[in-house]
């Protein structure tokens, strides 16, 4: 089986189009076709079926598409075994970051690995992390920098993390902020500014008024922190957010309650690193034990 090959199969099945595999791959749509149907002639089976609006893997694409990844995968690592260690680091590496991570933490990294590995090209991808660990199952980055997840698959490993405390917040004009504590149940009367319900942060929240017997009274749910600031400080509602973000803007409220989450460097497990992947994790451990 040649490797452009299962390439070719592996970018279908991920892009789930002839024609967006083509542009990832950089090629003609009838060559990647083409690649495909050589690697089904040398298998001696049909691999994907084309319906009028989407692809479909037959029982026979379903079973090798794991070994695919594996073969890619042995094909990578040896690749990264072989480089050279004569102490300069050069090539591409892809990454992604959270949109928090990427406005708050990723700019000294950035500015320092550009420093230190001038002839790194560095590409970047921005997502929400969900997205983030769907992205790096197709090997679309070597790493991402993302809340870690308590439900997150074996297929991952962690390589660096690190606490990002959070505060209950209002903006300065809200009723709550003439408190001089505030407990749940004063929460519970206003609406709550919070990310999706998938989230790190909504559960940790969701599940203090859930133990508490209280309503959680979610509004405008949106994944983006700095939209929820702002919402939070022009008097929306109050949310929970990542000390990092605190201004004169928000109003920091003493509620006694502890609320964090982690933020970690993530790749997959069994798929070496490269040297330019390697030095960005010494990068990021560096500036944040600082």
């Amino acid at each position: 089986m040649d490797a452009n090959s299962l390439k070719a199969f592996l970018t279908i099945v991920d892009q789930g189009s002839f024609s967006e595999a083509a542009e990832t791959l950089h090629l003609t749509q009838p060559a990647v076709s083409k690649r495909l149907a050589t690697l089904e002639h040398q298998l001696g089976t049909k691999l994907i079926e084309r319906g009028h609006r989407e692809i479909r893997l037959t029982d026979a694409g379903s079973r090798l598409l794991p070994h695919a990844r594996q073969i890619l995968d042995d094909i990578h690592n040896a690749k990264a075994a072989l480089s050279s260690d004569n102490g300069t680091i050069t090539g591409e590496l892809n990454i992604i970051a959270s949109h928090h991570i990427g406005l708050h933490h990723l700019p000294n990294w950035l500015r320092r690995f550009a420093r230190e590995y001038p002839e790194v090209s560095v590409n970047l991808q921005f997502m929400e992390s969900d997205a983030a660990y769907s992205q790096m199952v197709k090997r679309n980055a070597e790493l991402a920098f993302v809340t870690l997840s308590d439900s997150m698959e074996s297929q991952f490993k962690v390589y660096q993390q690190w606490p990002d405390p959070m505060a209950f917040v209002t903006g300065p004009d809200h009723e709550l902020a003439a408190n001089n504590t505030t407990t749940l149940s004063d929460l519970a009367k206003y609406p709550a500014l919070l990310p999706d319900t998938t989230t790190a942060t909504y559960r940790a929240v969701s599940r203090l008024f859930l133990e508490a017997n209280l309503p959680l009274k979610q509004q405008i749910p949106t994944n983006y922190l700095e939209t929820i600031k702002m919402m939070t400080s022009v008097g929306l509602g109050w949310s929970v957010l990542p000390l990092s973000m605190a201004d004169r803007t928000l109003h920091q409220l003493d509620t006694g309650i502890t609320v964090s989450r982690v933020l970690g460097a993530v790749g997959l497990s069994g798929r070496h690193l490269s040297q330019a992947a390697r030095a960005m994790l010494d990068v990021v451990q560096m500036e944040e034990s600082t």
